[in-house]
């Protein structure tokens, strides 16, 4: 079964260390070959409180999934956004 990175921002306190987040998270997305489904983009609230951006990210398997957001490339790009979002960040087996 495939694996989805699912990321709900609750807050962005910092655009420029999101901008840089993004490009190195994008280099660990590529060499786990992962494939972007949503990032950020226009959204409506149905229910509960509107993010500011919701990231979703689909691997090949759950397990390849969880291997990219263990890596270092990955947790070197986490760091940035220390002190800067706050998220809701899971990975997810799915169909």
């Amino acid at each position: 079964m495939k694996g989805y990175v699912v990321c709900v921002y609750k807050n962005i306190a910092s655009d420029e260390k999101l901008k840089e987040y993004a490009i190195k998270a994008r280099v660990a997305v590529e060499k786990y070959k992962g494939k972007f489904l949503i990032r950020g983009g226009r959204s409506t609230s149905n229910e509960g409180e509107k993010s500011p951006r919701t990231v979703v990210i689909e691997f090949a398997s759950f397990d390849q999934a969880n291997s990219f957001y263990k890596s270092k490339e990955y947790q070197d790009a986490h760091s940035i956004l220390k002190g800067h979002a706050e998220r809701q960040h899971q990975t997810i087996e799915g169909a």
